[in-house]
């Protein structure tokens, strides 16, 4: 739906994960991939595996959660390759797991990079985008949005609020060249998702389980068409409509299968 080869795509969170897996894929299309993360070492690595794939492919250290620092970095790429066509915002931390975060900092942490750099870098290349009626922004979202579940307030909220943003804004660029989506990747083995079950939360059901290979090639497949969303797990979407409609039995089955 969406032509990769020859594009300029930028991928944050790219050192490791899903991120990683979105770099060399583009590459292995035809992108020119730029990738960001903060792991310099990592970095480094995946640079010279998507600049085999792509010579003018690169990479930036960047953290995101500097908002101020990404949108330079937006502004340095778009000068060097004269656009921006692909934006995949899959910068995303997760906090301690835990009854309750102890204090707001935490909320504020999770917040800046899971929400307010994606509204940053999604601001920042949109006019362009619009300019020339063509674009893709692909914020990478989380089941736990729209259907949260225990020790993930500030992780689910941070979520639910990149979606929000996200669909409401999609509206505004529709039939103009530019698609919003959001990826729903279900649970992937990436560091994030088994450090999460390190620390105690249950295996998710096979039915949810996706592996990166899977996630990336579905979004290439799917980005650019006329659905916002882009599920990996579709039946995870069951949750919400669960939860809205058997309140007291959601939340009961939520409790068990999270002890």
């Amino acid at each position: 739906m969406f032509e990769v080869r020859g594009s300029v795509a930028v991928v944050t969170g790219a050192s490791s994960g899903l991120g990683r897996r979105f770099a060399l894929d583009m590459a292995a299309r035809g992108a020119t991939v730029v990738g960001l993360a903060r792991r310099q070492d990592l970095l480094a690595s995946l640079g010279e595996e998507i600049r085999r794939l792509s010579p003018r492919s690169s990479t930036v250290v960047c953290d995101v959660s500097d908002t101020g620092r990404f949108i330079a970095v937006l502004g340095d790429i778009d000068a060097e390759h004269g656009r921006i066509d692909v934006l995949v915002n899959n910068a995303g931390v997760g906090p301690p797991r835990g009854e309750v975060p102890p204090d707001l900092a935490v909320y504020r942490m999770v917040m800046e990079t899971n929400y307010f750099a994606t509204v940053a870098g999604t601001l920042a290349v949109l006019p362009g985008m619009l300019e020339r009626h063509h674009g893709v922004i692909v914020n990478v979202s989380s089941d736990s949005g729209r259907a949260p579940g225990p020790h993930e307030a500030a992780y689910g909220a941070s979520k639910a609020a990149l979606s929000a943003f996200t669909e409401s804004l999609s509206f505004d660029t529709e039939g103009r060249g530019v698609h919003l989506h959001v990826l729903y990747p279900g649970w992937v083995p990436t560091a994030m998702g088994t450090e999460a079950l390190d620390a105690g939360m249950p295996m998710p059901p096979k039915m949810v389980r996706r592996t990166e290979e899977q996630v990336s090639q579905l979004v290439l497949a799917r980005m650019g068409g006329a659905k916002v969303d882009i599920d990996a797990a579709p039946i995870a979407k069951l949750a919400p409509i669960g939860r809205a409609l058997f309140p007291g039995a959601y939340r009961k089955g939520v409790r068990k299968a999270t002890r």
